[in-house]
């Protein structure tokens, strides 16, 4: 298992490295620095003391719901803090940490996971079709590509319709699955009808329909946040894009990044994905740059930040947050 980690954090420092070193060839980082040093410190401030906690606190507000408000939304909304934190950690900690975080509090550990598993539906829904929107949208986009993000956000909110559709009729999803094994017995090796099971469990609150408009809205209220911190730095830096749609075109593909397992934070990753962003709307690359690196780093110490603060208001440490060890039963 050792092994395996160090494999999986060396892997990961050489993604970075390669990443940085592929879009820092032709811009020298000086200049980069330079730009970075002449941004207007009030944007920056509103974005990481306004834009980001409200961010993270109407994520709080949607994982409390989720679970069926069995926590205090003081502890729900650190735990979500302190995930975010974990996350910039290698290997992720983060899920795993507030999952067992929320079972030490008395919440099922199959519930709290399963809520975050639904989370993660739900934001994957929103990146995609924020992607889509946003190529579908800027003349510059190769059609192939536009055609693709419009054919892969249909097909997104259609899956996750149905998801809401098999919730309701859990039944009707047993059946299918048994069918489906008993067509292909290879497939009875795997742990299938107990994903079901857990996959319909966390949709279960989003059944009922004022449980479902919450999470939407709070989700809605997040990401209005999320693009509001993006546009923030924009500000800070003086950029302005040739399209308005270049703004949840970077936050959606800086979320994309930041979701690839293998890097260190999403160094490079993330800096890259702000730099292809910017291609396609007119931002020239020392400012995609610049706004990659100083977004990033004020991510960072956002999530430290308001992670750390979390911890202290739960009362924990770093080494029992991240312990990885299940409570016990």
């Amino acid at each position: 298992m050792r092994s395996r980690r160090q494999l999986f954090i060396i892997a990961s420092l050489f993604v970075s490295a390669a990443s940085l070193l592929l879009i820092l060839r032709d811009v020298p980082i000086s200049e980069v620095l330079a730009a970075m040093r002449s941004a207007d410190a009030r944007y920056l401030l509103a974005a990481v003391f306004i834009a980001s906690p409200l961010a993270l606190f109407s994520r709080g507000l949607r994982w409390w719901g989720l679970l069926s408000r069995r926590l205090p939304l003081n502890q729900a909304a650190h735990m979500v803090n302190i995930m975010f934190l974990g996350n910039q950690l290698p290997l992720r900690l983060g899920e795993v940490a507030r999952s067992l975080l929320a079972a030490r509090s008395g919440v099922p550990l199959v519930t709290s996971a399963t809520s975050i598993v639904v989370e993660r539906l739900i934001d994957t829904l929103v990146v995609v079709l924020l992607l889509a929107l946003s190529l579908s949208q800027l003349p510059d986009a190769p059609p192939e590509v536009s055609e693709t993000a419009a054919l892969a956000g249909s097909a997104a909110l259609a899956g996750f319709l149905l998801l809401l559709g098999l919730a309701a009729a859990p039944h009707l999803a047993e059946r299918t699955l048994a069918r489906i094994l008993t067509s292909l017995p290879l497939l009875k090796r795997l742990p299938l009808e107990s994903a079901l099971a857990y996959l319909l469990d966390g949709l279960k609150p989003l059944t009922d329909p004022r449980a479902l408009l919450s999470c939407l809205f709070w989700t809605a209220l997040a990401w209005a946040f999320s693009l509001l911190h993006y546009f923030l730095m924009h500000q800070a830096l003086g950029i302005v894009p040739d399209s308005p749609y270049g703004f949840p075109l970077g936050v959606s593909l800086a979320a994309l990044s930041l979701a690839l397992p293998v890097s260190i934070a999403g160094l490079g990753p993330f800096e890259a994905s702000i730099v292809l962003s910017g291609s396609l709307v007119g931002v020239s690359t020392l400012e995609s740059l610049s706004l990659g690196f100083l977004l990033h780093g004020l991510t960072v110490f956002s999530y430290a930040l308001w992670g750390g603060i979390g911890m202290l208001a739960l009362g924990v440490s770093p080494a029992y947050a991240f312990a990885q060890r299940e409570p016990p039963v």
